[in-house]
């Protein structure tokens, strides 16, 4: 019988995950799966964020795969430790703990959010949104009554605003573009947007 196939993904997101998901339906003995996952977790719905930062939804509620399903299809999970390098020549990647071995390579990082650089942008209670532990970040620090200033008025800003007023804050957004979510809407449904956040208590400049 042939050796599987050493297959490493690099990320345990969305994508990473829909693909290990599949080769699991479709080709169970093919592969020997090691999925490396900077967050100490199993994988998440990151859309689900929003609802969880308003207090809708629970953590529990966006989890898709959890540490037992990864166990039940026999894909090792390296949780909580980033992948540092990858050996190219000798087809390895190092962890702080591991090196592991691969015949094939994914990359499933994702994305960051983009920080601007101003001065003061690594002081405490400046955070991105993206992961969970940004969102519980800023639950530690939210309070009815203060005041939250989102920067960015894409999709991500917008429902970050809208959770943050939810959890009793007052919210300001500041986006650079001349309409808010300005990929998605024209100029009009960007100001008809900017109303109806206005009427939420949500100012935008």
């Amino acid at each position: 019988m042939m050796d599987k196939t050493q297959l490493v993904v690099i990320g345990n997101g969305m994508a990473g995950m829909r693909l290990v998901e599949t080769l699991c339906r479709l080709a169970p003995a093919r592969y020997a799966i090691t999925v490396i996952g900077e967050e100490p977790r199993g994988n998440y719905n990151r859309i689900l964020l929003s609802p969880v930062l308003a207090g809708e939804k629970a953590f529990s509620e966006t989890l898709l795969h959890d540490l037992d399903w990864y166990h039940r299809h026999d894909v090792r999970l390296l949780a909580g430790e980033p992948a540092l390098a990858v050996d190219r020549r000798h087809k390895r990647v190092m962890t702080a703990g591991h090196e592991v071995p691969y015949d094939l390579l994914v990359l499933a990082t994702g994305s960051r959010p983009l920080m601007p650089q101003l001065p003061g942008v690594t002081l405490n209670g400046i955070y991105g949104f993206r992961t969970l532990d940004d969102v519980e970040a800023m639950l530690g620090r939210c309070r009815p009554g203060r005041h939250a200033l989102v920067v960015g008025g894409g999709v991500l800003g917008i429902e970050a605003a809208a959770a943050l007023t939810q959890r009793g804050m007052t919210a300001t957004v500041v986006h650079r573009g001349t309409h808010l979510m300005e990929r998605q809407l024209d100029a009009r449904a960007g100001r008809m947007l900017q109303h109806n956040l206005l009427l939420r208590g949500i100012e935008c400049r």
